[in-house]
């Protein structure tokens, strides 16, 4: 048996004449035309750009105005030693009351900073390296045992009236470390394990001594009783540094 299906007759566009001539070409339309904006100054608004006015509106971007208070903004700004905290002066007025074991200035170190114990200290292993000795290691790790050191023996002596921190003890011993960097530049052209490099080692090692323990007793509360005791740990601190030199 047969099965017929119903086709869909084919209808064409020319009223279902497939045989008639050419036809005629439709013009492609928009799809959608939104109604355009009351306010013609925003051209952007509407979707018809071929009929849109040019606005005038807009003005090209001004440089010059920006960069000026650009550069205005830079020169108000602080210097950039200034914001890490590194005060240049201060520095060279600590280095240069160190200088002179006699007259020891300690208000200078009452404000503790790390800047110039770290270039002593940098110093120290540069002399040190040019000797053929390399402790940079060394030299840092020395300076933290022998502030912490220090900081315990002087509260242990002082009880509970010490006022003496472990940030100032580094401080001090850093910035009192300027004669055995001398030490360790002048070591360069002295002869190694002769006489002269001896005298030289007891002479920078007592200097450091005496500013180290002159301003500990002047910017810490009952230094002064106890002014044997801390010269001693003092020594002890520097005649250690200094057999890096001399060894």
């Amino acid at each position: 048996m047969s099965k017929e299906f119903n086709v869909p007759p084919v209808v064409f566009p020319s009223g279902g004449n497939p045989n008639t001539g050419p036809q005629q070409r439709r013009l492609p339309t928009a799809p959608f035309q939104p109604a355009r904006s009351a306010n013609a100054s925003i051209p952007f608004m509407s979707f018809d750009i071929g009929s849109s006015p040019a606005s005038t509106s807009f003005s090209s971007p001004q440089f010059g105005s920006t960069i000026g208070s650009g550069s205005a903004n830079f020169d108000d700004e602080p210097p950039l030693l200034e914001e890490l905290g590194i005060n240049t002066k201060q520095i060279w007025n600590k280095t240069a009351s160190i200088l002179n074991p006699f007259r020891v200035k300690a208000d200078l170190h009452e404000d503790a900073d790390l800047s110039g114990p770290i270039l002593f200290i940098m110093a120290f292993g540069l002399f040190q390296l040019l000797a053929g000795k390399l402790h940079f290691g060394i030299i840092f790790g020395w300076t933290t045992v022998a502030s912490l050191f220090l900081y315990v023996v002087f509260n242990m002596l002082a009880g509970r009236n010490g006022n003496l921190d472990l940030y100032r003890c580094l401080s001090l011993i850093g910035y009192c470390m300027l004669p055995i960097v001398i030490l360790s530049a002048l070591s360069l052209f002295v002869p190694q394990g002769g006489v002269v490099i001896f005298v030289m080692t007891g002479f920078f090692v007592i200097w450091a001594t005496r500013v180290c323990t002159g301003l500990l007793v002047e910017l810490a509360s009952c230094g002064d009783e106890h002014r044997g005791l801390i010269a001693y740990a003092c020594f002890l601190i520097y005649m250690l540094f200094s057999l890096l030199v001399v060894f």
